[in-house]
């Protein structure tokens, strides 16, 4: 039977005014925006549609930002489009699995809102205290980019953070570090591409963030999935309740091993993938992954609108 993969972006897809059309054309949609700002007791559809773009990006608002727009998107495709859940695999970038666990059935929206906020804002209060950030090597694979993070090491640390397709690998580390590892990558003629984030995340500089996060994924219910959701951690399905409680603490300091997740995914008679909410970020990671496998956006009321015929053709093999 055909599948369809399913993927939610993480935290850097967002971008002021997202979602402003969703909202206007789906009310779905507009219930999401609502709900976020009455459980968060923010007015985060005003920062989410008019900024400032400063104040969006902020940890600790871009995280429930993304995770409304993500979950908006979902609730317009399912408007539009008949998903059948034995067809559907869902995988989400670092923040993204909140919004497949949210789309699968396992989070409530409002648990999962409660949860991101606190996630952002212990990440945040992490980076204040570790004065570092994170970095794409470009060109190099994982075994090569942990040998200049081993080579970097001395004096304060770096690790590889993000394994995301062939060719880009982010680490993530203290601003010593990074400077060292910039530097023996440009000894080798390899380009090293900082990013702009505020901290330097899904690495050892976070482990307090996931101690203190642990408490609060231990109180929420999570249900089974009702369909497949694969972990960043591990690359591997989430099989119940307690994986997801360890993935979802785990992912804080650990890896995202996205490419390995998304090889994995494919190995189920994926025929086409969906990139549901803002940016392109996921489908083109995926086109280096895997060129061959169709892949669409599903956020602009266009896209969602014309998505019904293609994943009819895919998910019926025609």
């Amino acid at each position: 039977m055909s599948k369809l993969a399913i993927f939610f972006p993480g935290q850097g897809s967002q971008f002021v005014g997202m979602g402003r059309e969703l909202v206007q054309a789906f009310p779905r949609a507009r219930a999401v925006y609502e709900q976020a700002d009455e459980v968060l007791g923010l007015p985060l559809s005003r920062m989410i549609l008019e900024g400032p773009e400063a104040e969006l990006n902020a940890t600790e608002i871009a995280q429930p930002a993304l995770l409304t727009a993500s979950v908006a998107a979902w609730q317009a495709l399912l408007d539009q489009v008949d998903l059948p859940q034995e067809r559907c695999l869902a995988a989400g970038h670092s923040l993204g699995e909140y919004s497949a666990l949210v789309a699968a059935g396992s989070l409530p929206f409002a648990q999962a809102l409660g949860l991101v906020r606190t996630r952002g804002l212990l990440m945040q209060t992490a980076a204040r205290s570790s004065r570092g950030g994170m970095a794409a090597v470009i060109g190099l694979d994982p075994a090569e980019v942990e040998g200049l993070c081993r080579a970097a090491n001395s004096g304060g640390g770096v690790q590889v953070a993000n394994l995301n397709c062939p060719g880009q690998v982010v680490v993530s580390g203290s601003e010593e570090a990074l400077g060292r590892l910039a530097s023996l990558a440009a000894e080798n003629k390899t380009r090293v591409i900082p990013l702009k984030v505020s901290g330097p995340f899904h690495s050892q500089f976070m482990r307090t963030a996931a101690e203190q996060l642990a408490p609060e994924v231990a109180r929420v219910d999570f249900r089974d999935p009702a369909f497949p959701v694969w972990a960043n951690v591990s690359a591997r399905r989430l099989q119940n309740p307690e994986d997801i409680r360890r993935s979802l603490v785990a992912q804080v300091s650990g890896a995202v091993r996205w490419e390995e997740s998304v090889r994995d995914m494919l190995s189920q008679q994926v025929q086409g993938a969906v990139e549901v909410g803002p940016g392109k970020v996921l489908r083109g990671l995926l086109k280096k992954i895997a060129p061959d496998v169709p892949s669409w956006g599903a956020f602009s009321p266009e896209e969602i609108s014309t998505l019904a015929a293609e994943l009819s053709r895919v998910l019926t093999g025609g």
